[in-house]
Formats: structure tokens, sequence, C-alpha cells
């Protein structure tokens, strides 16, 4: 919307022509006389509404529709390219609705762009928003936007592995879950308290990660899904942490609800995390057996994905004498394209099984 600072005639005029009025309704809506929006138009910018008067303005201005503000801005711009006026007189104070409707596609624009790894773009189009508006500005459906572009950024800066720290994806969620807990969307909050609980994860915290999971796959306040999600994410943090045999257990139990709730993809990474629990508990054969559903059955589309994929299976193979040099072919793949897309959390991954596999003095035998 927008605010006069300081009426004349022109600002006036230019408030009814956006209204569609007559000089007669227009001063009828006011409460005024004909004669006063006559000799305002006539003097335009040479004269000043009384006090009383700019305060009844400042009222019709402020309870016209976003048609009416975008008219009124128009016509003052066009306005003023012909008639001399001091300084600006009318600011923006804050998004009008159809910002609101352009934002929102802006924000599905950025979820396609990080499901691509397109972290530039991302960026760009959540910066547009985020510098633009301060949250005292916004109503709630702004302020609504708002925590969802500061959620996304926490993505964007969680996928770029940058966890902590001022700049990081912990603090845009935190960020977000402020926001949300004062618009009181409990779903949303616990959404968020979901993505804490992976940064926490990323950060090495994995016994407080997995608690935080176990209290999540039982919270009402997600969705089905969601919860299913935390439970296998359970099993990520305790398999870390070396509990690869419980670890399994959970995570087959996350495994069919997804199958339950006809997700594929999540079905397809559960298979991937199993994979893995089972590599750390010297079962080879079943890692191997559960990463071979996971390739044949997941997308890999996304590069962030082909490259988890190839991680857990470079790994499995590097743990094995047999296929280590496959492994290691496997994980440099993995390596050039985290590389290419900026995934520097996953490069750390991969950095970490190649350098576990070597041992402190140098490359096992093979």
């Amino acid at each position: 919307m927008a605010t006069v600072h300081h009426w004349t005639g022109l600002e006036a005029k230019a408030l009814r022509l956006a209204l569609r009025l007559s000089v007669r309704a227009f001063a009828e809506r006011l409460g005024l006389a004909v004669a006063t929006v006559s000799k305002w138009e006539s003097k335009l910018a040479a004269t000043e509404p009384r006090p009383d008067t700019q305060a009844i303005l400042d009222t019709a201005l402020g309870r016209a529709d976003a048609a009416v503000h975008l008219r009124f801005e128009t016509l003052l711009s066009e306005m003023a390219d012909t008639v001399p006026t001091v300084g600006r007189r009318i600011v923006a104070s804050g998004p009008r609705a159809w910002e609101y409707e352009s934002w929102a596609d802006d924000l599905d624009r950025v979820v396609v762009a990080l499901s691509r790894q397109n972290f530039a773009f991302a960026d760009s189009l959540l910066t547009r928003w985020l510098s633009r508006f301060k949250a005292h500005e916004l109503d709630e459906k702004g302020l609504y936007l708002l925590a969802r572009s500061t959620a996304l950024l926490g993505d964007l800066k969680r996928d770029q592995g940058v966890v902590l720290g001022p700049l990081s994806a912990q603090h845009s969620y935190a960020g977000a879950r402020t926001v949300f807990s004062q618009l009181d969307i409990p779903r949303r909050v616990a959404q968020l308290d979901l993505s804490l609980a992976v940064v926490t994860e990323m950060s090495g915290k994995l016994e407080v990660a997995a608690r935080n999971y176990e209290t999540l796959a039982v919270d009402d306040r997600l969705s089905r899904r969601d919860r299913a999600r935390a439970r296998l994410w359970v099993g990520t943090a305790l398999s870390k942490d070396g509990e690869h045999d419980y670890a399994t257990r959970v995570m087959q139990a996350a495994t069919r609800e997804f199958e339950d709730l006809t997700e594929p993809d999540d079905w397809s990474v559960a298979h991937q995390k199993l994979a893995l629990a089972r590599r750390g508990a010297g079962d080879l054969s079943q890692a191997l057996h559960f990463i071979d559903i996971a390739r044949s059955s997941g997308t890999t589309d996304s590069p962030m994905q082909r490259v988890r994929l190839d991680t857990a299976h470079g790994h499995i193979l590097l743990s094995d004498t047999a296929t280590q040099d496959d492994g290691i072919l496997v994980l440099d793949q993995a390596a050039k394209v985290a590389a290419q897309y900026g995934l520097v959390h996953q490069l750390r991954s991969i950095e970490g099984v190649k350098a576990m596999s070597e041992g402190p003095t140098g490359p096992r035998q093979r």
C-alpha cells in the first residue's frame, strides 16, 4: 500500500481519479464542499488541504482496495512528470495484495530451484523478498510468507553445508520458527523443530538429535509422513552413533510406513539408510541388497539425491577388499557432482569415507 506524507491538490486529484469518482461524488464522500475539491484540482501542488482535511484524505486512501492504490500511484507518477512537486510525497508502507501473489509464486520457484540445487537462483529469489519488507510492515499473510521464505533460506543453507553461525541454516530455521509461533501455526512450528533436529545431527550431536527425532516421531502436530521421516532419522542418528542393529529395526518400521503411505521416494531413501546401517554392522550382503533396491527404485533427478546414493553405494563397495577400486571410482564421481553443485556437506562426507578407508597409515592393501 501507499502512504501520503503530505497532501496537496495534486495527490487529492490523483485519489479522486483512482476512485473513479466525479468531483461532486468525491466531495460528498469526503464530506467537503464541491468548491473545495475544485480549488485543489485547479491549483494542484500549489495548494494544501487543512490539517483536518489531510486526515480525511488519509482515511479515504487507507480504506481503498489494492486496485485503487495501484491506480493512485500510477496516476500520481504520470502527473508528477508534468507538474512540479517538492520531493517525493508517497512511500510504500508494505506489500500490496498482488505482491503477495508474486511472492508466493516465487517461493514455489524456490522449491523447484532447491530441488535442482540451483542455489544461486534460489538465493536471488529469496533475497528479492526478504530484503524488501520488514516484519513490522506485514499483516498475517505477509508474515506467513516471510516465515516460509526464512525456512526455505534455512533449507538452502543446510544443503550448502552452512549449518551453524549467524548466517546458517540453524539461524534461519530458528527465525522462521519464531514467526510461525507468533502466527500460532503448530504444524509449521513442528516442521521447523524437525529441521532443527536435522541441523543438530549434521553438527555431530547424534544423541541429542536422536532424542529430538524420537519425540517428533509421535508428535501429532506433524503429518503421518513427517512422523515417519522423523522415525527414519532416529535410525540414521543411531546408526552414525554405532547402534546399527537397533537403528535397522527403527528404519524398517519407517520403511513399512512409507510403503503404506505410497511414498516411493521416501521408501527408496529408507533403503539407502538401511544399507548404511547394515554396512556399519558388518553385514555387507544385506547392505548390497538394500542399496540395490534404493538404486533401482528411487528417482535421481536431484543432484543431491544422486550424490547421497552414490556416496552410500561407494561406502559399501569400499568396505569389501574385492570391490574397493569400484568404491573409489563411485566416490570420485560423487565428489565431482557435489563440487559442481556446491554440496559442501556431501563433499565432507565423501572425504570422510575415503579417509576412513585409507586409515592412519595410508591406503589399505588390496
